[in-house]
């Protein structure tokens, strides 16, 4: 979706930094942008062409017919240079970023862009985060719509990715759901001209092949107009990790390896009509479809101490996954504005079947659990859009959101061919509702200021019914007022200052809010424990500043630092409690809870330009460049270490590109790095993560204007990633391997 804003702004209310952690921040900041820094003293604004000598025009002869020369400059805008002029101060990844690396999934483009970061092993994708927080402060958003049915990004080709949008601070018309921020993909836009491509890559991991397709094609059809992007792909891959568990009676270590495959196709589309009075209506179905298997053995190193839950054991889990959705958009005047409609339905089905023996286990024997479940998820939305343009340069939009999901979820897990105990789940039926009104005013009070300011309402209704035959409700409604200012120094001149108060929130999943408990597989510990919903849960609440120096290049490149901070109430987290049992027994179970309130803060750094622009006798390399620093604490949780769960302390992207002179080869490479963290959950329980550095390369080489061919490899040195979870005396560490991934991609306009 995109803003009808027109210049830059930011987010945040309550809470500046903290002078001590601010020095500290801004000394770093020299580290990355201090030897450009004089590109923006020296760096000179445009200046006024110097009037030429008028030059007497021959006097015509009569053969001489007179011809008019018209020339239209119908450019668009850089990335850049929109990003400069928005008020919603959004980061803007064109085309020519998405395809630098040929990258083959939407975490691995992503990654490389300023302030985000994935959780897992490179290579294998993880939940996407901005300024390092977990999963549920960053809203993802598709063509302007929250993502639904449990579409996984990963599934989406980059081919398909026109553009994506990164917003620090919410906004009214975009939603805040956003604590961290919003990443808005928008697929291929609408027929623009015609077009007609094919890319075809072949990717080599540990020996494994990895092949990838995809069509593209943009045209007219009668009335029509139309773009359609079909995209197939296969993953092979093989893992391997070890699991060190340490108690107080056992010290044992499990090596485990996996072997998997999948096949997915993706269909998306644009269908636009052009109606009578300049009115347009466009339908954008999308079909995804995969399926896979995997299988994988483990067993126990020679001299593991301690009664061993079992000695081997060996899986196999078989899954499916489809989508089918269709939505629509009108637009058209309605009196002195624009009105825009939108609706679409959608459904979804997961399909899951694993079997786990586990041979000499300790219940005596082998011990075989199997595995069932189903979830069908049936979407709705429609939304409303009113844009008015007023007097004194004023811009008001209002508008209204719905949307309807409804999940049954049916599943069975047997162990040596009995049920599971009853108290636990295996069915559910969860639905949610979600309303939403907002209003927004952007108006330019005069050439050095322009101003924005939104107020949202949202409303969330969510009834869930598990094994346990009570109908669980949960209701919650959240306003958020927002404000952002921009001030130009010199309206002649390209550096400004952003501002923005805003109020953002995190809503619970829906599965953290039914209320029923997923036995854990395999043997129940602190570290591997039952899973249970908290049909009480509250939303968070975050209200903070962001205050943010852009420098704008004459060159295209562009310097920025962000300072920001949030401040938390009703903080989610999951908490691992000992739950006594029916029989005498006791079980350990993890479950959401509010524990209190919490803050974070941080600076971020980014800086873009070519060489020359610095040293000017230096090779046309293009530089790129973010760096972020976090800090984060939890007030209900004893330090040290008391932050915000699975946030980094950081992260970094170092990147340059660079155009051979007199030949068709460019080459160009990035460094990402984020930082290994400790957080303390609670009084006893604690998580680890390792550093992890990756390293890509591509070299591209253009055959003709229409075919090209790409070379790239993906984390270069690569390395074990280590992850650590305590709960009480027990610790869990596991070390996974990752590996180098290789492709050669053909790209041809046909």
């Amino acid at each position: 979706m995109s803003s009808t804003l027109s210049w830059p702004s930011r987010a945040a209310q309550r809470k500046f930094l903290p002078l001590s952690l601010l020095s500290r921040h801004l000394a770093a900041a020299g580290l990355l942008i201090g030897p450009a820094w004089a590109l923006a003293q020296t760096s000179p604004s445009p200046a006024a062409a110097p009037t030429p000598p008028a030059v007497p025009a021959p006097a015509p002869t009569e053969a001489a017919p007179t011809v008019q020369q018209v020339q239209i400059n119908g450019n668009q805008l850089s990335d850049v240079e929109e990003r400069r002029r928005s008020t919603a101060a959004k980061i803007i990844v064109g085309r020519d970023e998405i395809e630098k690396f040929g990258d083959s999934t939407v975490g691995d483009l992503l990654k490389r862009l300023p302030g985000v970061t994935l959780s897992g092993t490179p290579g294998r994708g993880g939940n996407i985060r901005m300024r390092g927080l977990g999963g549920g402060y960053t809203q993802i958003l598709l063509d302007g719509e929250r993502v639904q049915g449990g579409l996984s990004l990963d599934s989406i080709d980059p081919d398909q990715i026109e553009r994506i949008e990164i917003l620090r601070a919410p906004t009214a018309e975009t939603g805040a759901r956003a604590i961290a921020g919003t990443i808005n993909i928008i697929t291929r836009e609408g027929f623009t001209k015609r077009r007609n491509e094919v890319r075809a890559s072949i990717g080599l991991e540990n020996g494994r092949v990895q092949p990838r397709a995809s069509w593209s094609r943009e045209d007219t059809l009668g009335p029509m107009n139309y773009n359609v992007t079909l995209s197939a792909f296969r993953f092979d891959r093989a893992d391997a990790s070890q699991v060190h568990t340490v108690n107080d009676t056992d010290d044992r270590t499990e090596d485990k390896r996996s072997n998997s495959a999948r096949n997915g196709v993706h269909l998306g589309s644009k269908l636009q009509w052009k109606l009578d009075g300049g009115d347009t209506l466009m339908l954008m179905p999308m079909v995804v479809y995969s399926s896979g298997s995997s299988h994988g053995d483990s067993s126990f190193e020679p001299g593991a101490l301690g009664t061993l839950p079992y000695s081997a054991s060996a899986s196999k889990t078989d899954s499916e996954f489809s989508l089918a959705r269709v939505n629509s958009q009108w637009r058209g005047r309605a009196g002195e504005g624009n009105l825009e409609l939108k609706a679409g339905v959608g459904q979804s089905r997961n399909l899951s079947h694993s079997w786990t023996t586990e041979f000499d286990s300790a219940q005596g024997g082998d011990q075989r659990e199997d595995d069932r479940s189903q979830g069908v998820e049936r979407t709705g939305n429609a939304s409303a859009k009113y844009s008015l343009l007023l007097e004194n340069d004023h811009s008001l939009v209002t508008g209204f959101e719905s949307e309807y999901a409804r999940r049954n979820q049916t599943s069975q897990q047997l162990t040596n061919g009995v049920p599971a105990t009853a108290d636990y789940g295996d069915d559910y039926l969860a639905n949610s509702l979600r309303l939403a009104g907002y209003a927004q005013d952007e108006w330019n009070i005069s050439p050095q200021w322009a101003a924005y300011a939104g107020l949202r309402w949202e409303g969330i209704r969510t009834q869930s019914q598990g094994s346990d035959d009570v109908n669980h409700r949960n209701l919650s409604s959240v306003w958020t007022p927002l404000l952002h200012a921009v001030y130009k120094f010199d309206p002649k001149r390209r550096d400004q200052i952003r501002i923005s108060l805003t109020r953002s929130y995190r809503s619970p999943d829906l599965s953290d809010l039914i209320g029923t408990t997923w036995l854990a597989k395999g043997t129940n510990s602190e570290t591997n424990p039952d899973k249970a919903g908290n049909p009480n849960l509250k939303p968070e609440l975050a209200t903070g500043v962001d205050l943010a120096y852009e420098v704008y290049l004459d060159d295209g490149g562009m310097l920025s630092a962000n300072l920001f901070a949030r401040r938390i109430s009703d903080l989610m987290r999951t908490l691992t409690t000992a739950v006594p049992q029916g029989d005498g027994s006791t079980r350990w179970v993890a479950s959401p809870q509010n524990i209190g309130n919490a803050s974070t803060q941080g600076i971020e750094l980014e800086a873009k330009f070519r060489l020359s622009t610095l040293w000017a006798d230096a090779p046309a390399v293009d530089l790129r460049s973010n760096a972020s620093l976090y800090q984060s604490r939890v007030d209900g949780v004893p330090g040290p270490d008391n932050r915000l769960s699975q946030q980094a302390a950081g992260s970094l992207n170092l990147g340059a590109d660079y155009k051979i002179p007199r030949t068709p080869v460019t080459v160009g490479g990035n460094v990402n790095w984020t930082p290994g963290y400790r957080t303390r959950l609670s009084e006893n329980q604690w998580a680890v993560q390792s550093p992890k550095r990756v390293i890509d390369l591509y070299g591209l080489y253009q055959f003709t204007p229409n075919a090209r061919v790409r070379l790239s490899a993906s984390n270069l040195d690569p390395r074990w990633v280590e992850t650590a979870s305590t709960v009480g005396e027990e610790t869990a560490t596991t070390t996974s391997r990752s590996y180098i991934n290789w492709a050669l991609q053909l790209e041809m306009k046909l």
